[in-house]
């Protein structure tokens, strides 16, 4: 589609004329991103973009070379997306959106997501939306990276519903 330099481990998991979803392995580049989807929000005539990325903090104790380690379950992933599409093209929008797979170091972008829409309104209400559900339901897990060392962040996880994980919780 739009040239973006993907590596042999990055994962295109749905990638059409519209709405896009990538896995990356490490970080990822933003503004080769929305490059990407500006592209395409120019081939379609929309009038609205709406751009967020996440970026890996530095939490209590992290030293420089530390991050997030991100596993995800690409079936459920698109699944959930899938979703999103659907709903979103019914009110003339996309939604292309990248996350890292991997380790991902302190200050670098883990999670990209843009909303493209015929009109501002619906992009602006339906970015946040899509973030919180994203935050609650993608089948996404991340780990402290310390060094060498992985620590499944459980304080910060929720569980999936149907995923099995953490019980009944």
């Amino acid at each position: 589609m739009f040239e973006l330099k993907l590596q042999i481990n990055d994962i295109v998991l749905i990638e059409a004329e519209g709405s896009e979803l990538l896995v990356i392995d490490n970080y990822l580049s933003p503004k080769a991103l929305y490059k990407r989807w500006n592209n395409l929000a120019k081939l379609k005539h929309y009038g609205a973009i709406t751009h967020f990325a996440g970026l890996v903090r530095k939490e209590d104790g992290m030293q420089e070379d530390d991050g997030l380690y991100f596993e995800i379950y690409e079936p459920l992933l698109v699944q959930w997306f899938k979703k999103w599409k659907e709903k979103l093209e019914t009110a003339e929008s996309l939604i292309c959106m990248a996350h890292s797979k991997g380790f991902v170091p302190v200050h670098k972008c883990s999670f990209a997501v843009s909303m493209l829409s015929s009109h501002r309104k619906i992009a602006l209400e339906n970015i946040e939306l899509f973030i919180e559900d994203f935050k609650e339901n993608a089948p996404i897990w991340k780990y402290d990276q310390r060094g060498k060392q992985r620590i499944f962040a459980k304080d910060r996880a929720k569980p999936i519903n149907g995923s099995g994980l953490f019980g009944d919780l």
